[in-house]
């Protein structure tokens, strides 16, 4: 079987695992969305076991009442995994597999903590709200103070950020006014074997 087929049959697998909603609208979504992401896949643009992930978070967000797209384009290059919009309110959600490239083997903690406030501070500005989903088996980092309201941050804490992204990202580097003004106001723990989602505060969550 062919790559791009397998990634369809899971996918197709998936779908047939969730179950039946009276209404055929959230179905026919998930179809569109799974749709989309075959087609991705085909670009050799997105991977299984994050498009699984995606798909149990938008129906979990669909059933919250949210109209949801997946790999969805913002602006200027960036594209964030999720963005749903409910009434006047917008969501982006990245979904994180705790992948950590070759390059950084001797440092996977500070790479990842850089990888989270970057997208953290990156993203935040382009929705009403931003979150973090990540499976079980994975414990997120990110900073602390992005969790809090941008009035009760510090100076040296919006400047470590800006030195934690600076040392992994710079093309271009965050700004302390980015820095002071993102925030992180979910994080979404994603359990694709039991086909389920749960929401816990960002502060909580950083606190583990």
């Amino acid at each position: 079987m062919a790559k791009d087929e397998k990634f369809e049959e899971d996918l197709n697998l998936l779908l047939s695992r969730l179950p039946k909603k009276r209404s055929e609208e959230p179905e026919k979504k998930l179809v569109e969305l799974k749709d989309r992401l075959v087609q991705l896949h085909e670009e050799n643009i997105v991977k299984i076991n994050h498009s699984v992930m995606e798909l149990v978070c938008a129906r979990y967000l669909i059933e919250k009442g949210y109209d949801v797209q997946a790999e969805y384009l913002l602006g200027e290059g960036l594209t964030c995994d999720l963005y749903a919009v409910k009434g006047y309110g917008s969501l982006i959600i990245e979904i994180e597999t705790g992948f950590v490239p070759p390059e950084h083997a001797l440092d996977p903690s500070a790479y990842i903590a850089a990888r989270m406030a970057s997208k953290i501070i990156r993203y935040s500005s382009y929705a009403g709200k931003f979150a973090l989903g990540m499976p079980p088996h994975y414990v997120l980092q990110f900073p602390h103070t992005l969790t809090v309201p941008p009035r009760e941050r510090k100076p040296d804490q919006l400047k470590a950020i800006k030195n934690l992204c600076d040392s992994y990202y710079q093309n271009p580097p965050v700004t302390l006014d980015e820095v002071k003004n993102a925030r992180i106001h979910a994080v979404y723990i994603i359990d694709v074997d039991e086909l389920a989602v749960r929401e816990v505060e960002p502060e909580t969550y950083a606190k583990r």
